[in-house]
């Protein structure tokens, strides 16, 4: 990477949590809100930061696990699933989101972001992303296979900012049946945009995991940049 990464602090709502913030080489540049899956800011997801802090974004990925302990990250092993599992369901999603505007006024707020900034989520961050969409925190917004968004349209009135939702066609976590119903609710607003790998599993872009698919990841991180370049 030709920037820096360090974690730093934000001021939450009931307390102050950290974040690991990725900077682009010269420092400066759009904001992403990096919102993890549900193991953490591990390996993979700082891997992302860096790699979009490359691309020339100020990445901030704050963790949402911090109520439970700092900077917990885990692995993809039964163990580490169910752990994962158990600290999902230990933090509401009333906090989740209010952990996402923290993050969001704290990214607007460094010194080299420019005026707007996106969020990009992965699985249980991908939800989080369109909640962040729906709620107008970010300017722009990416999920991939975000979990739970079929169950989340009754929001989609809200999303008035860019849209890009990322699928896997063999995701067995998000069945088929759910995508489509996505799909549907959307069909008509030119403000979302949505991709469908079609031999692509959950998790396809976590390169960590054994459902990682090469050629899916690198067109989605193809379609996300240049949504990101034309948005912000």
């Amino acid at each position: 990477m030709n920037g820096t990464s360090k974690w730093i602090e934000i001021n939450g709502d009931d307390g102050v949590f950290g974040a690991y913030l990725a900077l682009p080489r010269g420092g400066s540049g759009p904001g992403i809100v990096l919102l993890q899956e549900i193991f953490g800011v591990n390996a993979h997801i700082r891997s992302v930061a860096e790699q979009y802090a490359a691309d020339g974004y100020v990445v901030l990925a704050p963790d949402l696990f911090w109520r439970q302990g700092p900077r917990i990250e885990l692995g993809y092993d039964d163990a580490d699933w169910q752990r994962a599992v158990e600290l999902k369901g230990a933090i509401s999603m009333n906090q989740a989101q209010a952990d996402v505007r923290a993050a969001a006024k704290a990214l607007r707020a460094l010194p080299g972001v420019g005026t707007k900034i996106a969020s990009l989520g992965y699985c249980w961050g991908g939800l989080l992303s369109y909640h962040a969409a729906a709620d107008g925190l970010v300017d722009a917004a990416i999920a991939y296979y975000g979990g739970g968004i079929q169950n989340a349209l009754n929001r989609a009135d809200d999303i008035r900012k860019p849209l890009m939702l990322h699928y896997g066609g063999k995701d067995k976590h998000i069945p088929r049946d759910a995508i489509d119903k996505v799909v549907e609710r959307f069909r008509e607003q030119d403000n979302v945009e949505i991709h469908l790998y079609a031999e692509a599993e959950h998790g396809f872009n976590c390169s960590h995991r054994a459902g990682y698919h090469q050629q899916s990841a690198a067109l989605a991180h193809g379609y996300t940049l240049l949504f990101l370049s034309q948005m912000l």
